[in-house]
């Protein structure tokens, strides 16, 4: 069976694994050497003791660089972590109010959401609705939520809007660009 897994970034061609006639091919110090064909390329690589590397196979020609593989690889490694560190994970985080939380309580949960707001992330703001509290007036719980947003210091918007969901009503918001 063959392997399903991709890797993360493709395997690149060298020395003799390379198919093309002709490369675009730069030397090992960054230089440009020209289109030349896979045999002068291949002896070039010999004669600076380093390896052929197809770093750009769609390109016509294809590219290839003249470089110690192993140390091209950690370069490339190196680079792609860097990047996945740079990049921003942005979740959804969760705050929870009832019709009965209190004034002090509900002040906690919107500074705990600020801060969220401030970390770059999406707050979805829920008002959990229990028993009898489901059958009390839709815009009285409308309000009560919106109440609750409002008090959020952090400036936002609101990414969807407040609506009924399973546990009550609940709205997204982010922050304000």
């Amino acid at each position: 069976m063959a392997n399903t897994y991709a890797l993360a970034t493709p395997r690149l061609l060298l020395n003799n694994e390379i198919r093309a006639l002709e490369l675009r091919v730069i030397g090992a110090e960054g230089e440009n050497l020209g289109v030349i064909s896979l045999k002068e390329a291949l002896a070039a690589a010999k004669a600076a003791g380093l390896d052929l590397i197809e770093i750009s196979p769609s390109a016509v020609p294809p590219v290839a660089k003249i470089a110690d593989y192993g140390k091209f690889e950690y370069e490339r490694s190196k680079k792609e972590k860097a990047v996945k560190a740079r990049a921003k994970v942005s979740e959804t985080k969760e705050v929870q109010i009832k019709v009965g939380t209190g004034e002090h309580d509900q002040e906690l949960k919107a500074k705990k959401a600020a801060e969220w707001l401030a970390e770059g992330h999406r707050v979805r703001a829920e008002l959990y609705l229990r028993g009898r509290y489901k059958s009390m007036d839709e815009k009285f719980l409308i309000e009560r939520l919106a109440k609750f947003i409002e008090r959020i210091g952090h400036p936002h918007h609101i990414a969807e809007p407040i609506e009924k969901s399973p546990k009550g009503f609940a709205c997204v918001i982010e922050r304000a660009k």
